[in-house]
C-alpha cells in the first residue's frame, strides 16, 4: 500500500518478497521473490556476494514499468542447502519427554543469549514487543497464562495496543530470543532451530496452545495473530 502511494507521487519503488502468495495477492508495483527463510531477505548470513546480488536484482526492477511486476531470483542465485523457509509448528511433533518448566527454560535461554549478543556486537531481532530481552520471562508467563485460558495482562503492553497484537509481538520476541541463543550455542541453521523450538522446548508447546486459543476466537485480529504465533 505504501509503495502505491509513493508511486502515485512519482517515486518508483521496489521490494523483496519472502512469501510469493502474499505478494501476488497484494500486487505491489515491483517485487523480487527470494526463496530464503523468514528474516533472511538478502540470503544467508556472512555471504556478502549473494546479498549484493539480491540487492542488484531488486534494484534492477526499477527499470521495469509500474506493474504489478513480480520476478523470481534466478536459479544461479539460490540459497544452497538452506530450505526455502524454516519448518513450521504444524509439521513438527513434540517429543514426549519435554520438561514443561517454562520459567526455568527462559532463564537458561537468556543466559545463552548473552553469548549471541557478545558475538553479534549487540545485534538482535528481539524488540517487537518493546520488552528488553532480560525481562522476557514476564512475557513468557503472560503467554503461559493466556494459553491456560486466563484473562492475562502484562504491564508492558502499550496503551491502545490490542491484546492479540501484543501476544504476537511477545511470541516473536521469545522465538527470536530462543533462536539466537540456540544458534550461538549450536551454530545451527534456521530449519534446525525451528525443529528444536517446536519439538523440544516448553515455549514451543505454550505457543501451540496460545495459537489454539487465538484461533478459537471469533475476533479476526485474534485469528490473524494465531497464524503468526505458531503456524
Amino acid at each position: 500500500m505504501l509503495a502505491r502511494v509513493l508511486e502515485t507521487a512519482g517515486i518508483a519503488t521496489t521490494s523483496i518478497s519472502l512469501v510469493r502468495e502474499q505478494t501476488e495477492a497484494v500486487k505491489p508495483p515491483r517485487a523480487l521473490w527470494v526463496p530464503f527463510p523468514f528474516g533472511y531477505a538478502l540470503g544467508r548470513p556472512d555471504n556478502p556476494a549473494l546479498q549484493h546480488r539480491v540487492l542488484r536484482a531488486a534494484l534492477a526492477l526499477l527499470d521495469e514499468p509500474a506493474g504489478p511486476v513480480l520476478r523470481e531470483l534466478s536459479d544461479s542465485e539460490e540459497p544452497g542447502d538452506q530450505p526455502p523457509a524454516p519448518i513450521q509448528a504444524s509439521a513438527v511433533a513434540p517429543e514426549p519427554d519435554i520438561a514443561l518448566d517454562l520459567e526455568t527454560e527462559v532463564a537458561q535461554i537468556q543466559r545463552e543469549h548473552e553469548r549471541w549478543l557478545a558475538e553479534s556486537g549487540g545485534r538482535t531481532a528481539v524488540g517487537l514487543s518493546g520488552i528488553p530481552s532480560e525481562r522476557l520471562g514476564g512475557a513468557a508467563r503472560f503467554l503461559e497464562a493466556f494459553a491456560g485460558g486466563l484473562d492475562a495482562e502484562h504491564d508492558g503492553r502499550p496503551d491502545g495496543m490490542p491484546v492479540p497484537d501484543f501476544i504476537r509481538y511477545c511470541a516473536d520476541d521469545l522465538k527470536a530470543l530462543y533462536g539466537e541463543a540456540h544458534m550461538a550455542s549450536k551454530a545451527a541453521g534456521g530449519d534446525e532451530v525451528a525443529r528444536w523450538l517446536w519439538s523440544q522446548t516448553a515455549l514451543g508447546q505454550v505457543l501451540r496452545r496460545v495459537r489454539d486459543r487465538l484461533e478459537a476466537s471469533d475476533d479476526p485480529r485474534s485469528k490473524a495473530a494465531a497464524f503468526g504465533v505458531a503456524r
